[in-house]
């Protein structure tokens, strides 16, 4: 329990203590599960926060704006049942292979099942590829059948896989991804929802969240793959940070804006040096935000 009570601590909430534990619990899963493609540093960050941005433009507040919240941050957890072979292909995936990855909302859901907060975000987990025009997985749901959780991750979650790089393809540019959106309203993408999205693209709202790992962290660049080093707020100067897709070693050095930059040393990371680690102040930020829009009453009340 000792990464429980650390994250907890941080809150400097006691009263609430059992609440951030069970939400640090779900944090922690879901990061451990993200840490294993390296192409997605950041992902669940960045869908936790395009969703609260949504969420917020579509009127909700408090414990519903802080499920959907948490709902981004733990949409892909089943994706732990999916054999790295699959999760971690160079190359586009077979029909075969995308049948796999279309197990993951329901192995999420089934992880989650035993766990006090399970109803909470369950119809994010479990709901947020369905679509609109009912061609969606794993239940072929349709338009109003569809949690809203579940709209506003799904909106979310497919804007990010489109700005982001893969081995395969570079990341779009935020425009290019919005014209995409808004050409399958009302069929891939909830109407009213993909039309706000869109006006919060158009606003500038998304580029501070687009291709970053934390609030004004972006992704650095490994020189053989592309954005996947992700940087922590709290790195120094003269910490090293590795990539995870080739296991090329990079030393932090003082940057400009106070940013540290990532520069290669030549070497590859050891075993030791590539294990996962979660980002706990970053988890810890993120139960903190939610545990401020509603208590843990509240959320288990709309849960429920």
């Amino acid at each position: 329990m000792g990464l429980w009570n650390r994250l907890v601590g941080r809150t400097g909430r006691s009263h609430a203590e059992g609440a951030d534990k069970l939400l640090a619990s779900l944090l922690v899963m879901a990061w451990v599960v993200e840490a294993r493609d390296p192409y997605t540093g950041g992902h669940l960050w960045r869908v936790s926060r395009y969703a609260a941005m949504l969420g917020e433009a579509a009127g909700l507040s408090g414990a519903a704006l802080a499920r959907v919240e948490i709902g981004g941050f733990l949409h892909d957890l089943g994706k732990i049942g999916i054999p790295d072979a699959i999760l971690r292909k160079p190359g586009r995936l077979t029909d075969e292979e995308f049948e796999v990855i279309r197990t993951h909302p329901e192995v999420g859901a089934r992880l989650l099942s035993a766990h006090p907060l399970a109803a909470l975000v369950r119809p994010a987990v479990l709901h947020h590829h369905e679509t609109p025009d009912g061609g969606g997985y794993p239940h072929g749901l349709a338009a109003g059948a569809i949690p809203v959780d579940a709209r506003i991750v799904g909106v979310c979650d497919a804007f990010d896989a489109m700005t982001s790089t893969r081995p395969y393809r570079a990341g779009m540019r935020i425009e290019r991804a919005l014209e995409i959106i808004a050409g399958s309203l009302g069929k891939q993408f909830d109407m009213d929802l993909g039309l706000s999205f869109m006006e919060l693209g158009r606003s500038g709202a998304l580029a501070h969240v687009a291709g970053h790992s934390d609030d004004g962290i972006p992704l650095q660049n490994c020189v053989m793959c592309g954005p996947t080093l992700v940087v922590r707020r709290e790195a120094q100067a003269g910490e090293h940070v590795y990539c995870r897709a080739c296991s090329g070693e990079y030393r932090l050095e003082a940057g400009d804006a106070g940013l540290p930059q990532a520069v290669p040393t030549g070497e590859r990371g050891s075993a030791a040096a590539l294990e996962a680690v979660a980002d706990e102040a970053l988890i810890a930020r993120v139960v903190q935000g939610a545990a401020a829009r509603a208590p843990l009453g509240e959320l288990l009340a709309i849960a429920g």
